[in-house]
């Protein structure tokens, strides 16, 4: 019949997008969960990290290191700093840019968080055997670097790492 669609539900339920959109909302769901006293988002605690990581980055690239969009990580950015866990400052070399440090309450938040996190790493992988998830990561791994590029936000790693 025309208009009809021979995609069923069960089709769609199939679809690896599909299946990694889910994936991606039980993740945070489960990340938040784990981590509400903190008040941290899955994105917040990744640029926590890597700015502790590289401290004095400026945030666009920051951005390329979490693989996030830059103009949504300007506002991740001014939350952390309203929570006093990021400091930003001119650059030495151009007053222009702005860089970021993790304050002492940055750092203690994280060295307190990593315990829930962990959890909620946990959590996410629970229903897969152990002894396969080694290569269920290994596998998610190899689908998100060989996809790269075609990202909205590709991840670029500084060379060394």
């Amino acid at each position: 019949m025309p208009g009809e669609s021979a995609v069923s539900m069960d089709d769609l339920y199939a679809k690896p997008g599909h299946l990694i959109r889910r994936a991606q909302q039980i993740a945070v769901s489960i990340f938040l969960d784990e981590c509400a006293p903190f008040d941290l988002t899955p994105v917040q605690y990744a640029a926590l990290v890597a700015i502790r990581e590289q401290p004095g980055i400026d945030a666009t690239r920051l951005s390329a290191l979490v693989a996030f969009d830059r103009s949504t990580l300007g506002s991740v950015l001014e939350r952390l700093e309203a929570k006093g866990l990021v400091a930003r400052a001119g650059s030495p070399e151009d007053k222009r840019i702005k860089v970021l440090s993790v304050s002492p309450e940055g750092t203690r938040v994280l060295a307190a968080v990593e315990p829930a996190v962990q959890r909620a790493q946990e959590r996410i992988l629970a229903p897969i055997r152990p002894e396969d998830r080694p290569r269920f990561l290994a596998m998610l791994g190899q689908l998100v670097e060989f996809n790269n590029e075609v990202s909205r936000a590709p991840l670029k790693v500084a060379a060394g790492r």
